[in-house]
């Protein structure tokens, strides 16, 4: 990943701290971008002196999404590898929930991912290596209950990255996507307290998956939904 500026969307939250952390560690520029203000105390400075971060970024706005990745192709010179990470997830049963929480989760997960993608379309094409790794969900290929909302949502996700990479391949952009089971963040260790953490998926194991499909060693991957589920 040396040299490579990779970009990476919800990088405020556990799992996109980690990806950044991560691909810093790895060589990369990293762009950092997230709905929240302000990133986690040490962040920015973890992810070395290059990094560059926009807080405050409404994925679901396509001008907000279109300004901020723009803004990482100015400071960078150009855009090698988008890590699509924002999204969101909400339990409830069809017949408990709420309409609201379909429009929120589509767009919270669809609608970040495709604004995004689609604002760094130009600039990956003119990468030499350009990526796209995404993030759906296990639970999105056999859902369970009160995962309705949710996992509609990540099948969504999951179908929009096969059809990207259809249209980027003869680019030379790669589309592929993580699908993970739960994830080991201090969010999830308190929603389940009695569960068996080790059987979770650890940030820095998926990270470890992404980024791969990020280098210029995974080219002949695209298409891919790739199951990243631990021992769950």
């Amino acid at each position: 990943m040396s040299g490579r500026v990779v970009v990476v969307t919800g990088a405020f939250g556990a799992l996109g701290s980690a990806v950044a952390w991560a691909a810093a560690e790895e060589g990369a520029r990293v762009a950092l971008i997230d709905f929240a203000a302000t990133p986690p105390a040490g962040l920015i400075e973890a992810c070395g002196p290059d990094a560059f971060a926009q807080g405050g970024v409404d994925l679901t706005d396509p001008a907000a999404t279109q300004a901020a990745v723009d803004a990482v192709a100015e400071r960078f010179g150009g855009i090698d590898v988008l890590l699509n990470i924002a999204g969101g997830f909400r339990w409830e049963t069809l017949e408990g929930g709420s309409p609201d929480s379909w429009r929120r989760l589509f767009g919270m997960n669809v609608e970040s991912t495709a604004n995004a993608s689609r604002a760094a379309i130009p600039h990956l094409r003119r990468s030499a290596a350009g990526r796209i790794v995404n993030v759906g969900a296990d639970g999105a290929v056999k859902a369970a209950t009160g995962m309705g909302a949710y996992a509609a949502a990540k099948a969504g996700v999951h179908k929009l990255t096969e059809a990207l990479a259809e249209e980027l391949k003869a680019d030379g952009v790669t589309v592929n996507a993580v699908l993970p089971s739960i994830i080991d963040t201090p969010a999830n260790r308190a929603d389940m307290p009695d569960a068996d953490f080790a059987a979770w998926v650890k940030p820095a194991d998926l990270a470890a998956v992404m980024l791969f499909l990020a280098s210029e060693k995974a080219g002949a991957v695209t298409g891919a939904l790739v199951p990243v589920t631990g021992r769950v």
